[in-house]
């Protein structure tokens, strides 16, 4: 429970008309200082502070990438609570409002249309990478097999590239959190979150490698196809384990050990595949034990690639 002054900044900070539409158009999912003002139509510096004043009060929490920051809903807490309250009783068709949706539908067409343009340039060697393994539907009817039916708290992917594992197990969680070092991935998951009306699930710019725990801690960790560009995965799943509740899961999807050299020449990874030894001993390493296994032979080339799947869970 908040104490008196506690409740009387949030009602303070809550209490303003700027504030109030940040707090619904933040509830439609992130934005960034830019996105805000160019929906509000008011000054950066006007913006900035109110953001502050929300951010201050508990209302909205702030994720630095950078020089930027993107701001989404505070997901806990009493002032969590008030936002989601106030935000269920705005009108969408106060003048405001509506405007404001106009605008910010219209920013992210922008966005999404810049996202075009990237995924243009990295297709190609996507679609050359996709006709190596078992198509990726099989994958991910695997990864939410593994999750089994349970609704999760808090998830938390790691290595998100353009978030589709935060769109595949959207029904599957409260809270997920994607984080990735790549700005432009990065604003291709944004956009396709908010396409796909997904507002409980953020992305984040981070380092994988060295995790911010401010991130977790996660009921469950997803690591999809992202150890092979590290030159040692068995660091990063203890980077991983760092953000893991007790009793928490991982679920590991990556290549079986191959011998396509090029990928590491030309695609940057690091390692050819991952064994069934690594993984059991990078696993213990971490205080984790496997939990299950399954494995997807490519059936498509000769020099197709074998696609696994490890649930790890913890000892604790």
């Amino acid at each position: 429970m908040a104490s008196l002054d506690q409740l009387v900044t949030v009602l303070k900070a809550a209490g303003e008309g700027t504030r109030l539409r940040l707090l619904a158009l933040l509830a439609d999912g992130d934005h960034s200082v830019k996105d805000l003002t160019e929906i509000l139509k008011q000054s950066q510096p006007r913006v900035s502070r109110h953001l502050k004043l929300l951010a201050d009060a508990g209302l909205i929490e702030r994720n630095a990438e950078g020089a930027w920051a993107y701001y989404g809903l505070a997901q806990d807490g009493d002032a969590a609570d008030l936002a989601q309250w106030l935000i269920s009783r705005a009108d969408a068709d106060d003048i405001d409002r509506a405007r404001d949706i106009e605008r910010q539908q219209k920013v992210r067409a922008s966005q999404q249309a810049l996202a075009s343009d990237y995924f243009a340039k990295v297709a190609g060697s996507w679609d050359l990478l996709k006709t190596l393994h078992v198509p990726e539907e099989a994958v991910e009817a695997a990864v939410i097999a593994a999750l089994g039916g349970r609704t999760i708290d808090t998830l938390i992917d790691l290595g998100t590239g353009t978030g589709r594992m935060l769109e595949v197990l959207a029904d599957r969680y409260k809270r997920g959190i994607g984080i990735d070092s790549s700005r432009e991935m990065l604003a291709v998951a944004r956009s396709r979150l908010a396409s796909a009306g997904i507002n409980h699930a953020q992305v984040r710019l981070g380092d994988i490698g060295d995790v911010d725990l401010t991130a977790g801690p996660a009921d469950v960790i997803i690591v999809h196809q992202v150890l092979h560009y590290f030159d040692d995965p068995g660091r990063m799943l203890a980077q991983a384990r760092r953000l893991l509740k007790p009793g928490g899961e991982m679920v590991i999807v990556d290549f079986a050990p191959h011998d396509l050299e090029f990928l590491r020449q030309e695609h940057a990874h690091r390692r050819l595949g991952l064994s069934q030894a690594q993984m059991s001993g990078w696993a213990a390493a971490a205080g984790l034990s496997i939990a299950g296994f399954s494995e997807f032979p490519s059936d498509s080339s000769e020099r197709g690639l074998t696609v696994c799947l490890w649930r790890l869970s913890d000892k604790t």
